[in-house]
C-alpha cells in the first residue's frame, strides 16, 4: 500500500474516558499533529470519532488513543474500524461533537 494521500479511521475508546478530558485531549492533540476529524462520547461511557490525515498523522493519533488519552483517563480497549485511504480530507479541521 503505498503511504501517500490522506487516511480515515474511525475509532471507539472504552475505559473511564468520560469525565476526565478526554474530548477535549484529544482535540488538542490533533491539532498539534494536524489531524482533522471529530471527538463525541456516547451514552454508554466510551468516546467515539473519527480522524483523518496522512498515513503517519493517522498512526500518530491511533497510537495516542489506544496508549495515551488524557492525564486522568484509563484506556481499557481501543477499537479501530474502517480504515482506508482517501483521496481528499472530508474536514477542515478537528473538533468536539456535543
Amino acid at each position: 500500500m503505498s503511504s501517500t494521500g490522506y487516511w480515515s479511521v474511525d475509532y471507539e475508546i472504552h475505559g473511564d474516558v468520560q469525565g476526565v478530558f478526554f474530548r477535549k485531549y484529544t482535540e488538542d492533540q490533533a491539532k498539534h499533529v494536524s489531524a482533522v476529524g471529530w471527538v463525541k462520547n456516547t451514552p454508554h461511557g466510551t468516546v467515539i470519532g473519527q480522524v483523518q490525515g496522512t498515513k503517519e498523522i493517522v498512526e500518530i493519533m491511533k497510537n495516542w488513543l489506544k496508549n495515551v488519552g488524557s492525564p486522568m483517563s484509563r484506556i481499557d480497549k481501543a477499537v479501530f474500524s474502517n480504515e482506508k485511504q482517501i483521496s481528499t480530507l472530508e474536514h477542515s479541521s478537528f473538533k468536539t461533537k456535543y
